[in-house]
């Protein structure tokens, strides 16, 4: 055993590039918390031969909040100095051996997150915040340069060891920057590569870039140009090379030269004891980099886990690694690492130190790369301490970090041989008690009422207790099993079980052999055998006596009371302290006077030790328990709570306490004198424990996070600082972090807080965490989120302190009379008493005292407390507040009284609704009637419904929720009341659907209309948004419930919504719904073909971008109607003349209007198809006449909309040799489709003679099939000879077309077959329809008259009403004139005006005419008779002999008979001049 101090420090802080350092001699600093703590490493720390080779020797203690950063002053001679940038904004400097502050300054405004000591310029200092910022400070001449090179937060920086103006910035976001502090921090390098947070920076060690062997792409030459400019004469042109390592898991080595990477080194993913780590999970990170002086080729790295990795940089395209302490399990970090400092002891010993979040810190040798030693740490507080009975030596520790330590105070090799357990525990251990006899066995206690067992010999997890305290657990106890009150035999009980005191003021027993049952309150036991009947105090403190016969339990009002086992019989109560008991301690009985094993001593919240011998007492086994008011010895001196007090093993009566006023007194008790005072804590004291073999050697831990072992013969002092010496003891305390400001300090509800668990300065709030995750440590993740645990026990934030506003008090006059004076609530009790016990009546002067003291009611009988009621109540009402008036008359149990003037005043509530019932069941109906009246006034008809439901009155409830439109609220209540078949419910379904109809909201009201039974509204309302889904849609709903006919209409509509978009493979699905649909398949599947068809020949009207064809066979070389009639076979199975049949049935009953040139062309296309259809049908059942009147249709909508394009695809694909093989088919001339036949001929030969005469106009006609054309030279005679005439024929305006002069002329003759085609003209020269169109344009020229003259009449009434005086007339005069109608030719030209009668009579003449033609002839459409002659004679001018004298003869005779308009008269008088 050591006979030195020694220090279990706080942990090194987390997430920092830099708090850690150490300078050649042996000198280690980290900082832990607000503080640093130094360690003296190597022969220069003074340890035993044999044992660890290093001492932690001090602290630097003066900053407020988290010290950042740390680093030496690594120049000779200034290896005392020291810096530290703290959170509380300060960079200070120190001198270690002083540990004092030299001088310091507080430039940045923003947190500081980074720091480093140049090592070329001894007095500079560089430092870095959250904004960007960076100062460098010159120490000796107290001078300064604020810098601002990005606005990005800084996460590490270093100063080059070779070139004293350069620095390397690490950022959060990945980027590096060198910059240049001598001009002004000039960026030299911007160095991008790593994308996330810089942990790290190494310089190598050697300068110049000779040192590393890199590829040759990454050795190249060619100039890099940082920032797009070159940089004259940097300092690097010699270059360096640079480390950086990043949370993206990357190592990168930089050319400072070049300004880029030449290396990237990528973490290994290592394999752990008991598993690997899975590549896919984003582990918790920190690289940190060390590069060894004098070794430019080895790198040291952190990794994943906390190991440490030597990488070997000679070749760069193997990467090569080592692990340190590859040979010894168990000797790396288990968590990640946060820095890596070197250290040359003064034995030349080249060490590297690292800290972890496993918080140690590891000392490697870097000859072997093998661990040295280790220091651990401590997370928060140290809570307890306690040494095994068994195995001596062993010191568990108790911690805020949720982890319980073992340590070995007694190893010989190893210091600090500390064994760490953490499973199960989760919390704060605030208690520990080793079993007296086994080994091993480790009761342990932590602030949220845990209670387990640990095996410290074994690594299961602990057993936990099944029952929990409410609160913190104080203390933990050994002792004799008591008789519990549950139910079983007394052989089954263990010799000891275990008792635990919470902060709940409960003392429970627990069955170390059963800890799954249910823990034993022993304040049952204790009531019962010594009858109590008052309450029981709150415990707070629980020691048994080591012979395990008496028992002391200490309370919260600071009695301590004395049990004897077995049945726990009360024989003493001590009333001594007088506030909260924290400790009591029994002498130990092995010392040489015995008796002295009955002095127990105890310590409260006040700073006085009590020492009570109870020998007597005991001895004597009173019959009634025993009241001690005087102590046997006093020991005074502390000033604050005492928290722990410890009974020396080595000494009779000697005994050591922890108080809150930071120190450690040693007492001889007997003869009340302080021997020493320890005051090396930073912090409160929590625990005391005296070492069980070394009589000098005691243990005390404390918030400060610290354990220390220190010697009484090394102390100074005696006692407790007093007077000045104490205040300075508390401004060192103070030092300390301080706590978030509290905002108001909670009430004590079970006594004030044990030890002030969480009261005071306590950061484990910041700097623990509620639980260790993974291995046994809290995270720096999770500490922030163990700020709200904390908050129950110091702070009420304000949210609780509205939940917890106390509400109104019910009696509040009689409330502020028990709030007299003394005096008053003296005679008060006077009085009671008085009117109580006096047997005969009372005397007048006590009834005038109750008549003035009506409070007292509450005391004494019925009448007096009715009056006290009255006058209660009365106040209520003139206050303002009618509730609580009811809620006295209730108690009272005027029920009915309340109900009635509640509902007069509009004040009835639901408490006292539910409260009418016991009024009688007709009272409370009334009430909930009036109740609900009420409430519709206030707009909750909501829940005046259910107050109705509640006495049954559902037609009432659901009317009144209709009428208020809250139909889904209607309709659950009558769905779930009603039966299925009550008509009020369909009358629910159908308004409501109706409402949400008018709203737009469609798809809730078929939801409605199906719920009413009414599917076919449902459907309807489907289809009324007109989309795509929403035809569809409609169309399987009514599909669903059999509305056949419906279903079919919405299927087609959807289809046809889908044709607009060319989406045909979407029509066809939508048009399968049904099998009545099959025939608009087929025009659909036609009109497919037909547009694909167009669109390959590049028409307009085919054309589209988006089209979503079928994959039908194409077969584009066979004829058209052969290509339909294979896919109608193949996609819909049409092969036989029934079934063609059947989808001419479905198909001819859809009549289509006629087309006008306004129809659009993709409708157009659909109603040609569908006359096309029932035309390929007809011939498919040999249906001639049928196919002809359909292709006549085809013809006649596409000539109507003036289409004629379409009209000439339709001739070509269903008539590609012409009419003959139709007029084969029809067979006799006389068939009755003749005349429509005649009309269709008409139509095929009219659209060639357009063709032929097209192929003539242009400007150099060509050889085609209708003529041949061979080149001549014209005359200027035959050039002026060219017609500017035009077609009259309006819809096609290519007729139009004035044909440009020509110099050369072609020799043009007919062919065979343009001989034919005029011959076929003739047909077109039809004097009967000729004189039926006629007769037509006569009709319509009197009409548009008509209309002209109705239009110049409501012409001249409109400016007859708004003229004035003499003017008015020339209207009338200009409307007169202006009835001459300008569509009258004939009579404008001789400027006659058409009188009314005389139209009358031209289109009944008209009529007449009209009527003597054949039906056949008004039935069938034919060309335009007139325009074919126009044609003929056009084409006859241009080439004479193409155009026989006949066919001209009568083409002039039928212009001059029917040609009367003017537009004939003027293209006639053109041709013949």
């Amino acid at each position: 055993m050591g006979q030195e101090p020694r220090t279990l420090p706080p942990s090194p802080n987390w997430y920092c590039s830099r708090c850690s350092d150490a300078v050649p001699g042996g000198l280690f600093g980290f900082a832990a918390r607000t503080s640093v703590f130094l360690v003296r490493v190597g022969p220069g720390a003074d340890v035993i031969p044999g044992t660890s080779p290093f001492r932690v020797i001090g602290e630097l203690v003066g900053h407020t909040e988290r010290v950042s950063g740390f680093t030496f002053c690594h120049h000779p001679g200034q290896y005392n100095l020291c810096a530290t940038s703290s959170d509380d904004g300060t960079v200070k400097i120190w001198d270690v051996e002083t540990k004092t502050v030299v001088t310091e300054h507080a430039l940045h405004q923003h947190t500081i997150s980074a720091l480093h000591w140049s090592p070329l310029v001894k007095d500079l200092l560089v430092s870095g915040d959250e904004k960007g910022v960076v100062f460098c400070y010159w120490l000796n001449r107290n001078d300064s340069q604020h810098l601002f090179i990005e606005p990005r937060t800084i996460f590490c920086l270093t100063c080059s060891p070779h070139h004293e103006d350069l620095v390397a910035i690490g950022y959060k976001d990945g980027i590096v920057v060198i910059i240049d502090i001598s001009k002004k921090g000039e960026v030299i390098h911007r160095l991008r590569g790593h994308d996330d947070e810089i942990h790290s920076i190494a310089w190598c060690p050697l300068p110049g870039e000779d040192c590393l062997f890199t590829n040759q792409e990454e050795n190249s030459e060619e100039l890099e140009i940082p920032n797009g400019k070159v940089i004259a004469q940097t300092p690097v042109k010699k270059g360096c090379y640079l480390a950086t390592g990043s949370k993206d898991q990357t190592i990168r080595i930089w050319s400072c030269s070049r300004g880029r990477v030449v290396m990237t080194l990528k973490l290994p993913f290592l394999k752990r004891r008991g598993g690997s780590i899975d590549p896919t999970v984003k582990e918790r990170l920190w690289l940190t980099l060390h590069w060894p002086k004098g070794q430019p080729t080895q790198l040291v790295s952190s990794c994943f886990g906390g190991e440490l990795l030597l990488w070997d940089l000679t070749q760069s395209w193997r990467r090569k690694y080592t692990l340190f302490s590859a040979s010894s399990e168990g000797q790396n970090h288990s968590r990640i690492v946060f820095n890596l400092c070197p250290l040359q002891t003064e034995d030349d010993k080249q060490l590297l130190l690292s800290t972890s979040m496993d918080r140690d810190v590891k000392c490697w040798d870097m000859a072997t790369l093998e661990c040295c030693w280790t220091l651990p740490s401590l997370g928060g507080f140290a809570y307890s301490l306690a040494f095994s009975p068994v195995d001596t030596g062993c010191l568990a520790i108790g911690a805020g970090d949720g982890m319980i330590r073992i340590w070995n105070t007694f190893s010989i090799k190893n210091n600090y041989d500390v064994k760490i357990f953490w499973q199960g525990v989760k919390s704060k251990v605030t208690a520990l008690c080793w079993h007296p006899t086994k080994e091993g066995c480790l009761a342990f206690g932590t602030d949220d009422g845990k209670v387990g067992l640990y095996d410290t010999y074994s690594n299961k997890p602990p057993q936990i207790s099944s029952t929990y305290h409410k609160k913190t657990v104080y203390s933990l106890a050994w002792g004799p099993p008591v008789p519990s009150m549950a139910p079983g035999g007394e052989g089954d009980r263990p010799s000891l079980t275990l008792y635990s005191c919470g902060g709940e003021g409960i003392v429970l027993q627990h069955n170390p052999w059963k800890l799954s049952g249910e823990a034993f309150d022993i304040n049952k036991l204790i009531r019962d055998t010594n009858s109590i009947k008052y309450k029981l105090p709150v415990h707070t403190e629980i020691s048994w006596k080591a012979d395990g016969k008496i028992m002391a339990l200490g309370n919260e009002d600071g009695s301590i009371e004395i049990f004897k086992v077995p049945n726990l019989k009360l024989i003493c109560t001590i009333q001594q302290h007088h506030k909260l008991v924290n400790t009591i301690s029994w002498h130990h009985e092995y010392g040489s006077q015995p008796e002295l094993s009955y002095l127990m001593a105890s310590g409260s919240n006040n700073a006085v030790i009590y020492v009570h011998n109870l020998q007597t007492v005991i001895e004597s086994n009173p019959e009634s328990p025993v009241t001690i008011t005087e102590p046997y010895r006093t020991l005074s001196g502390h000033t604050a709570k005492i928290t722990s007090l410890a009974w020396s093993p080595h000494h009779d009566g000697r005994l050591i306490s922890a108080s809150y006023d930071g120190t450690a007194q040693v007492w001889d008790t007997l003869q009340e004198e302080p021997l020493c005072n320890f005051r090396g804590h930073r912090g409160r004291l929590l625990c005391i424990a005296w070492s069980p073999l070394d009589p000098d050697c005691i243990y005390s831990g404390a918030d400060d996070f610290c354990v220390y072992k220190w010697l009484t013969s090394m102390q100074e002092h005696s006692r407790p600082p007093q007077g000045k010496k104490s205040t300075e003891l508390e401004k060192k305390r103070l030092s300390q972090p301080k706590p978030k400001p509290k905002k108001k300090k909670k009430p004590t509800l079970r006594g004030p807080v044990k030890q002030e668990l969480c009261n005071g300065n306590e950061e484990e709030s910041v700097k623990e965490s509620s639980g260790p995750v993974e291995n046994g440590v809290s995270d720096q993740e999770t500490e922030e989120e163990a700020r709200e645990p904390e908050l129950p026990c110091g702070v009420t934030s304000a949210e609780a302190l509205i939940k917890k506003r106390k509400a109104r008090s019910m009696l509040p006059l009689s409330t502020s009379l028990d709030h007299r004076s003394k005096e008053e609530l003296h005679q008060d009790c006077l009085v009671l008493a008085t009117a109580k016990h006096s047997r005969a009546e009372p005397k007048e002067d006590v009834s005038a005292d109750l008549e003035e003291r009506f409070h007292l009611g509450l005391f004494t009988d019925r009448a007096t407390l009715y009056r006290m009621i009255e006058v209660e109540g009365k106040g209520h009402l003139e206050n303002g507040h009618p509730e609580l008036f009811h809620q006295l008359m209730l108690w009272k149990g005027d029920l009915k009284g309340v109900l009635q003037t509640a509902a007069e005043r509009g004040e009835l509530t639901d408490h006292l609704v539910a409260m009418a019932p016991v009024a009688g069941y007709h009272v409370w109906v009334w009430a909930v009637e009036a109740f609900a009246k009420q409430l519709c006034f206030q707009d909750q008809y909501v829940k005046a419904a259910s107050h109705l439901l509640s006495i049954h009155k559902v037609y009432d409830a659901v009317e009144l929720l209709k009428a208020n439109h809250f139909y889904r609220e209607a309709i659950a209540i009558a769905k779930a009341r009603l039966r299925p078949e009550d008509p009020i419910l369909k009358d629910l379904y159908l308004s409501w659907g109706a409402i949400l109809e008018k709203d737009g909201h469609y798809a809730l009201a078929a939801k409605c209309y199906l719920g009413g039974t009414s599917a076919y509204d449902a459907a309807k309302v489907l289809a009324k948004k007109g989309d795509v889904a929403s035809l569809r849609t409609a169309a399987e709903l009514a599909s669903i419930v059999g509305e056949n006919e419906l279903s079919a209409t919405l299927a087609l509509r959807c289809a046809q919504e889908l044709l607009l978009a060319r989406n045909w493979v979407g029509a066809q699905e939508a048009l399968q719904l049904h099998e009545s649909l099959k025939g608009q398949r087929l025009v659909f599947c036609l009109l497919e073909l037909l547009s694909k068809h167009l669109e390959e020949k590049q028409l307009s009207e085919g054309k589209s971008s988006s089209s979503s064809y079928n994959a039908w066979p194409a077969g584009s070389e066979r004829p058209f109607v052969e290509r339909v009639t294979a896919v109608w076979k193949s996609a819909f199975s049409l092969d036989s003349p029934e079934q063609s049949q059947a989808a001419f049935q479905q198909l001819q009953d859809i009549k289509y209007p006629s087309a006008t040139s306004n129809t659009p062309s993709k409708q157009l296309l659909l109603h040609i198809c569908h006359d096309l259809t029932l035309a390929v049908l007809s011939q498919q059942v040999a249906s001639w006449d049928a196919a002809v009147e359909g292709l006549l249709r085809a013809v006649i909508r596409s000539y109507n909309s003036g289409n004629f394009t379409i009209m000439q695809e339709v001739h070509s694909a269903f008539l590609p040799e012409g009419c003959d093989h139709l007029r084969d088919k029809l067979g006799g001339h006389q068939s009755p489709t003749t005349p429509a036949f005649k009309s269709l001929e008409a139509f095929f030969i009219y659209g060639r003679l357009y063709e032929f005469w097209w192929s003539l106009s242009g400007p150099c006609p060509k050889s085609s099939i209708w003529v041949r054309a061979a080149h001549r030279r014209t005359t200027s005679v035959e050039q002026s000879q060219q017609l500017d005439n035009v077609s009259p024929e309006e819809t096609d305006p290519k007729a139009s077309q004035p044909e440009p002069s020509r110099n050369l002329e072609l020799d043009v003759t007919l062919t065979e077959e343009g001989e034919q085609m005029l011959n076929a003209c003739k047909e077109l020269l039809s004097e009967k329809h000729a004189g039926f169109q006629n007769a037509q344009r006569t009709i319509a020229e009197v009409q548009d008259t008509l209309a002209e003259m109705i239009r110049q009449h409501q012409k001249s009434q409109l400016c007859k009403a708004t003229a004035n005086g003499p003017d008015k007339n020339e209207p009338e005069q200009k409307a007169e004139q202006s009835l001459s109608s300008p569509q009258n030719q004939c009579k404008e030209e001789k400027n006659e005006p058409v009188s009314l009668p005389e139209l009358t009579k031209r289109i009944t003449e008209a009529n007449e005419r009209i009527a003597k033609f054949p039906e056949s002839t008004k039935t069938w459409p034919f060309p335009d008779v007139l325009e074919c002659c126009l044609v003929l004679l056009h084409i006859g001018s241009q080439y004479s002999g193409f155009v026989t004298q006949e066919m001209q003869q009568q083409a002039q005779e039928l212009l001059q008979k029917y040609g009367s308009t003017k537009v004939y008269k003027r293209h006639y008088q053109t041709l013949c001049t």
